[in-house]
């Protein structure tokens, strides 16, 4: 973000975003559909509980992660919707009381999952604009975010999120063409960079929204205002670059890449502890 999340009115919001997972009952675990060759432990359904997953909802191999190379697992950022399911519709913290409810939870989840991603970009969009109309319409976007988690169970389970969806992503690509507008080489969004070697480059202010990086090489790159949005950074190469600066990272792609102590993030993502020191 382009300001510290202690000079947004949206700070209290931001770390409603941040997983904790000692306040989930494992849901992730649970409600999400796995592969192997995504970097979980095994090809698992919906609804079906990991194999690794205990009684007390936490995971037994949560320290062996790394060993065992499971990138699905490390990579893998709920954006608190984990905690906030568990908290608002599970007053005894356990989904597996009621099988009657268990699919209609599950379900909520992954509403509520992406109800908070949304909300985690419309806040960084506040602070990227100086527009006060725009910032307006994001203000009622984030109201109508909050009132549609207020919603009861059965309510919620039914929303249809489509036409917010469309609305959220409006406000986003204006702030991405207002960010970009003076650099008409910046237009990468969408596009396909399979280990595309970028080492030591100048991207700031480039679009790569929506692009396929993994295993790109950004080391040592400048991703000052470098839009990130959507984009897919498995096993790209971060190591020594700043994206201190750089717009609409989420903690799920800073996880999924390779940095090390000399990367330099957003304040308000939190540096993996598997990255080289």
């Amino acid at each position: 973000m382009t300001k510290d999340i202690e000079d947004s009115k949206y700070d209290d919001l931001i770390r409603k975003l941040k997983i904790d997972c000692k306040k989930c009952s494992g849901l992730c675990c649970v409600a999400l559909y796995c592969t192997k060759t995504d970097g979980f432990p095994a090809n698992k359904d919906a609804g079906i509980p990991c194999k690794y997953l205990d009684s007390d909802f936490c995971c037994k191999i949560h320290s062996r992660l790394a060993d065992k190379n499971y990138k699905g697992c490390l990579a893998y950022d709920c954006f608190g919707a984990g905690q906030r399911t568990t908290q608002r519709y599970l007053p005894d913290g356990t989904w597996n009381a009621d099988s009657e409810q268990k699919d209609k939870l599950f379900q909520i989840f992954m509403i509520v999952y992406q109800l908070h991603q949304m909300l985690w970009y419309l806040v960084e969009a506040y602070t990227l604009t100086s527009d006060e109309l725009l910032k307006s319409t994001i203000d009622l976007l984030i109201s109508e975010n909050e009132q549609m988690l207020q919603q009861p169970m059965d309510h919620i389970a039914m929303l249809d999120l489509s036409e917010y969806r469309l609305n959220v992503n409006k406000v986003l690509k204006q702030i991405s063409s207002d960010i970009s507008a003076n650099d008409t080489s910046s237009q990468f969004h969408g596009l396909i960079y399979l280990g595309k070697n970028f080492k030591k480059a100048n991207l700031d202010r480039k679009n790569f929204s929506m692009s396929l990086m993994i295993a790109a090489n950004l080391s040592g790159c400048s991703l000052w205002n470098t839009n990130f949005l959507g984009a897919d950074l498995r096993d790209a190469n971060i190591k020594n670059a700043d994206l201190s600066k750089s717009i609409f990272l989420t903690q799920m792609q800073i996880n999924s890449a390779l940095g090390n102590s000399n990367t330099k993030i957003p304040i308000n993502l939190t540096r993996p502890a598997t990255w080289e020191k």
